[in-house]
């Protein structure tokens, strides 16, 4: 046989398995109509494992029987898919306990923020909130997250990652263990600069601090100054507090320009940064289930069963739904060693029948689930 003869046989087998499966989606369509009537679940795994294991006996091959168990695999992962979409035809979408309000209210609130004025976390909340809101600082992101916890504020400023150093570790922990959901999110640009004493030049400095971040980010210009000591501190802002208090001449804070101006330094080098598109990502963070008219981000925290192709099964909700996955982080389980958590974010908002089924989908098929917000 040449190969012209052989695809014209390939293609006629395709056409048969286009025939066939259209043939079985219709009658996943009945299964899902009585599962409405019944109100049975979408997802019945005894049932999609007993099947695989009866395709595969038809198979003739190892290398046959494995590529048998792939494709229905997926054949089902389909068929759950168009079910739960029906599901949501019939108004039995995936509710969520989040209210819709018209906007975050920004006047006559308290607003806390981990750090010192000065810091990026106080610039994050001045953009977002403006200059008059009041506010108050703490030492920690988990003191701000037991803040409005409390009631002492309503809303929380939290760094939750950066363009270079990626994802705030402590934040994605700190929304699990909390009830305390995601309402807004701002971004500041991360400019920063080597602040000095009133009286000092870049001649003087022998040690500098800054948080470890900025003392990489910078990296690039605290390379040409082989013997300064670089010292690590909680803050940049604290930094530069830390320098006007011991008034020395031979220390400098790597920090913002605003810190310059709150504490009364000298910036005695503008712009140090490495990456000039450095940009750290805040979330505003509040005590309720609420979500804006304006929304359009959704972050949520799965756990998978620990099997072959759970994650590929997750992530294909929202590649059927039309929804673009934005960003997937993971995270150990403390609990489960070698085990993870996943942060995933995607565009959505709950008001979208799309977004209501991959949402369904993915509480049905994932160990657990929590809906971090909509924002």
């Amino acid at each position: 046989m040449d190969l012209e003869t052989i695809r014209t046989d390939i293609d006629g087998i395709d056409r048969q398995i286009v025939e066939l499966f259209e043939k079985r989606m219709k009658l996943c369509e009945d299964v899902a109509e009585y599962k409405i009537e019944t109100g049975k679940n979408v997802l019945d795994k005894d049932r999609e494992n007993s099947k695989i294991n009866t395709v595969k006996s038809y198979a003739h091959s190892d290398f046959n029987k494995s590529g048998v168990e792939e494709l229905f695999t997926q054949i089902m992962s389909i068929s759950r898919k168009m079910q739960y979409q029906i599901l949501s035809e019939h108004g039995m979408g995936e509710p969520v306990e989040f209210e819709k309000v018209s906007g975050i209210k920004k006047q006559g609130v308290r607003v806390v923020y981990q750090g010192v004025p000065g810091a990026y976390s106080n610039r994050a909340m001045r953009d977002y909130f403006g200059e008059e809101v009041e506010n108050m600082n703490v030492r920690t992101f988990r003191e701000a997250m037991e803040y409005i916890r409390d009631g002492k504020a309503e809303y929380a400023v939290l760094p939750i990652d950066n363009s270079t150093a990626g994802i705030v570790n402590d934040t994605y922990d700190l929304l699990l263990e909390f009830d305390n959901y995601i309402v807004a999110q701002t971004d500041v640009k991360v400019e920063h600069a080597l602040l000095g004493t009133k009286d000092a030049v870049i001649e003087d400095i022998k040690t500098v601090y800054s948080h470890p971040q900025g003392l990489m980010q910078c990296a690039g210009f605290l390379d040409k100054y082989k013997t300064w000591q670089k010292i690590a501190q909680p803050n940049t802002a604290g930094s530069a507090k830390r320098v006007v208090e011991d008034g020395d001449k031979s220390q400098a804070a790597i920090a913002s320009e605003d810190a310059a101006r709150i504490y009364g330094l000298k910036v005695l080098k503008k712009a140090i940064m490495d990456n000039d598109k450095n940009t750290t990502r805040f979330i505003i963070v509040c005590n309720k289930k609420i979500y804006t008219e304006n929304a359009g981000k959704i972050c949520v925290c799965v756990e998978l069963p620990h099997e072959c192709g759970s994650l590929y099964n997750l992530l294909s909700h929202f590649i059927y739904n039309g929804l673009n996955m934005t960003k997937i982080e993971s995270r150990p389980i403390p609990e489960k060693s070698w085990e993870y958590r996943f942060y995933i974010e995607f565009e959505g908002t709950f008001d979208d029948a799309a977004t209501q089924t991959a949402i369904r989908g993915i509480r049905e098929e994932a160990g657990w689930v929590k809906i971090l917000g909509n924002y």
